[in-house]
């Protein structure tokens, strides 16, 4: 991972039409992610819009990834590969995109649920979603990693879930994975202190059972070791005026789904 490199407000907004380009992307798969949809028809059709509005596929071609998206349905937690295999009923599938435009990097991330999910893996879906928000509370001038990371951890964790410990979020900017680390677990006051301008993405990755992770035979799908289902939530923060700033969104998402939430708000 590359060095921290603090953004000027014009870098800040260049990186926000990269993530809110993600974000429109995300939300125009939202209708798509039904039960019976081909994924490989959906990764095609997020490369297409991308490029229709001006932006390259973030994740195509990079270390080799095959695809335009993350497609990690169960208890798969991340970087899966889109095959042909359809979504079913009850299926949770964690999309996650990156768009490259105008010279920087958008990436996040969001769980859809496919029909009618079991309770308690919805349960799972809303905390997690939940821990997002409170690591991006503590995510302000001053404050330090272990901040963030000990927020999502006690969250989660106070629910008995696995919080995944060997992937993190990241700083974002010209390249897509910079510094620092952002782990979803830690302990307060310890690790690098953020400053004014710097932009993270916070992606909570948290497991209905134990934390611990395996990985796939392909070299890229990383599954729960327990093969129960996992959530993964990600939005990109800078910091403004001391403060938190989303430059992502999930309201193309609950447009699309007719859901209203007003859990942004602190944060615009």
């Amino acid at each position: 991972m590359s060095a921290v490199v603090l953004k000027s407000p014009e870098e800040i907004a260049l990186i926000a039409e990269s993530a809110q380009l993600v974000s429109k992307t995300l939300g125009m798969l939202a209708k798509e992610v039904v039960p019976g949809a081909d994924p490989l028809a959906l990764d095609k059709l997020a490369e297409t819009f991308i490029r229709d509005h001006k932006g390259e596929p973030g994740f195509l071609g990079m270390y080799d990834f095959p695809n335009t998206l993350n497609w990690s349905p169960n208890e798969q937690v991340v970087h899966g590969i889109p095959d042909h295999t359809p979504l079913k009923e009850g299926d949770v599938i964690s999309i996650d995109c990156g768009v490259f435009m105008n010279g920087y990097y958008g990436d996040h991330a969001y769980t859809f649920e496919v029909g009618e999910v079991d309770p308690d893996t919805k349960k799972l879906l809303k905390t997690a979603k939940e821990s997002l928000y409170v690591g991006i509370s503590e995510f302000k001038a001053g404050n330090r990693v272990g901040d963030v990371g000990y927020a999502i951890q006690q969250y989660n964790e106070a629910q008995g879930y696995g919080v995944v410990r060997e992937l993190v979020g990241h700083g974002l900017g010209k390249s897509l994975h910079e510094g620092p680390e952002m782990p979803n677990y830690g302990r307060r006051s310890q690790g690098k202190v953020f400053k004014e301008g710097l932009v993270v993405a916070i992606e909570p990755m948290i497991n209905r059972g134990t934390h611990r992770i395996v990985q796939g035979k392909d070299g890229w799908t990383i599954k729960t070791a327990d093969k129960q289902p996992s959530a993964h939530f990600e939005h990109n923060v800078a910091i403004v005026d001391g403060k938190p700033k989303l430059l992502s969104t999930f309201q193309y998402i609950y447009e699309a789904l007719g859901i209203s939430s007003d859990e942004e708000q602190p944060f615009k």
